[in-house]
């Protein structure tokens, strides 16, 4: 069991280690410390039943189902594009929104939106953390809910570390122009995904 559980823990953290929009928000909302227990427990539970999904056999939707795949990759692909240029405008305007401990609070129903739409409507959650870990967890049966765990527990440990251990940043992003570099940053990471979902789509 100790083995089945230490491959999941693994294969979960190499999955979702990757920079990645949820993760740059993740890691925004830890500089600038609004709601980050929240955050990274929204991010961490929904990884855990998309996990138990994927481990249950979920992963056969798409199967069933071919239209599902396509219409959450364009869900996804428009729901970046559009916090992608936000994230340039917050650079552009500069001003309060460069201060990530003096800014005004954004509403906490803003964040969780923002935050489950982040989790829900990416693609790679049902293409990686649903199908590939449902299908890996297989390697291991009977012990595939072992494997789960193990991949669960990667969820909680990697966004908890993320989104607090994104405080020791906060001393040098309290500098605008480091606070500016950081919301371009993330307006790039958000395009560059939505760019490769597209090309992904187009060539399917």
């Amino acid at each position: 069991m100790g083995g089945a559980w230490i491959a999941g823990f693994f294969s979960g953290l190499g999955l979702i280690a990757a920079i990645g929009a949820q993760n740059a928000f993740v890691l925004r909302q830890g500089v600038r410390r609004e709601y980050v227990g929240v955050v990274v427990l929204i991010c961490a539970v929904s990884d855990a039943l998309l996990v138990a999904l994927g481990v249950a056999g979920a992963h056969m939707i798409a199967a069933t189902l071919p239209t599902f795949q396509q219409i959450m990759l364009w869900a996804g692909v428009v729901f970046l594009l559009v916090y992608g240029a936000l994230r340039f405008r917050a650079a552009w305007r500069g001003g309060a929104a460069l201060y990530p401990t003096d800014s005004a609070p954004v509403p906490l129903v803003r964040v969780v939106a923002i935050c489950l739409a982040f989790t829900w409507l990416n693609p790679h959650v049902y293409l990686d953390t649903v199908a590939l870990l449902g299908a890996l967890s297989l390697q291991y049966a009977p012990l595939e809910w072992a494997f789960g765990a193990g991949a669960i527990a990667a969820s909680f440990v990697f966004f908890a570390s993320l989104g607090y251990g994104a405080r020791l940043l906060a001393p040098v992003l309290a500098r605008p122009g480091a606070w500016r570099v950081l919301e371009i940053f993330i307006g790039l990471i958000m395009w560059a995904i939505a760019a490769k979902l597209m090309l992904r789509a187009l060539v399917v």
